[in-house]
């Protein structure tokens, strides 16, 4: 059931997308299935280095991209500036964000995100389960806010996911666009 508070908001049809999609089989794409397994593994401390590892190995925004950072790519409920971009190359998806150095939680997680997703579909992202975070073991070592943001990077990666597909144009069954 959704939250009062989305109900005929422009929200209230992701969601429901979001909750037929989560209603199939939630698998994770390999590569982010694999560093869900090593955090989820991990004890407190170890957890804490693979953030911080992550946060290290966060790609630079590209050029093009960084001219960009605007409120329309702010994560609004990460209390750091997180800016997120979804591209679509056919159905793969291209996730590129930029985070402070300052925040090595979030940047270690939007990093993770981005290198768990490399060659994700579409529908391989929108299956992501909701509790991506609390699979990771992540509420045992950070506060609740900032595990609030992390749910909010990700529920904004499945938001632009959806809305790039929505403006991409759509091929016939030919594939040829016609």
């Amino acid at each position: 059931m959704k939250p009062e508070s989305h109900r005929g908001s422009p929200f209230a049809e992701i969601e429901d997308r979001w909750e037929a999609v989560e209603r199939r089989t939630p698998l994770l794409p390999e590569g982010l299935e694999a560093i869900v397994a090593e955090l989820r593994e991990a004890d407190r401390q170890e957890r804490i280095d693979l953030l911080l590892d992550f946060s290290r190995r966060l790609p630079p925004l590209p050029e093009r991209l960084a001219a960009q950072k605007d409120a329309a790519h702010r994560v609004e409920e990460c209390q750091s500036p997180v800016y997120l971009f979804v591209e679509l190359l056919d159905d793969q998806v291209i996730l590129s964000a930029d985070a402070p150095v300052e925040a090595p939680t979030v940047r270690g997680f939007v990093s993770l995100l981005i290198e768990g997703l490399k060659g994700a579909t579409v529908e391989e992202v929108l299956r992501i389960p909701n509790d991506l975070v609390e699979r990771c073991g992540l509420p045992e070592i950070l506060g609740m806010l900032r595990v609030r943001g992390l749910s909010g990077v990700l529920r904004r990666v499945k938001t632009d996911v959806l809305r790039a597909r929505a403006s991409s144009p759509r091929r016939d069954s030919a594939g040829d666009g016609t």
